[in-house]
């Protein structure tokens, strides 16, 4: 069985130099960054699967206390080395949120560095 595409899925996503996302009629878009630092926002040593799952959450947040339904995020990422495991579990805790509330990773970046998160999410209100 096929799943219906999602009303706010973007015409392009990630893979491409930028994302496409339609805009419709009476709608506004609403749009939030938040930053996530090891050992100022999380431990460098907490569970991953939570730290996805945070680094999402307070963008989430945002949208909500402005009454936007979220449609997609980008996330750009620093780790300081490869760590597989580690990245594994952000994403499982990343992408487990993302999808309960429909909202789509459109784009981003990765280099390696100080463990730092910054996630944009973006959402939409009705017009006025």
């Amino acid at each position: 069985m096929m799943k219906a595409k999602p009303q706010h899925a973007p015409l392009l996503g990630i893979g491409d130099d930028g994302a496409v996302i339609a805009s419709r009629p009476n709608e506004e878009l609403v749009i939030t960054t938040d930053m996530l630092v090891a050992d100022r926002h999380f431990f460098a040593d907490a569970d991953p699967y939570l730290v996805g799952k945070k680094s999402l959450a307070v963008n989430l947040s945002d949208l909500a206390a402005m009454g936007a339904k979220p449609t997609g995020f980008t996330l750009a990422l620093a780790l300081p080395k490869q760590r597989q495991a580690w990245l594994h579990g952000f994403a499982n805790g990343l992408f487990d949120l993302a999808e309960l509330f429909d909202c789509h990773l459109i784009g981003g970046d990765t280099c390696q560095g100080p463990l730092t998160i910054s996630i944009t999410a973006f959402g939409v209100i009705p017009s006025g």
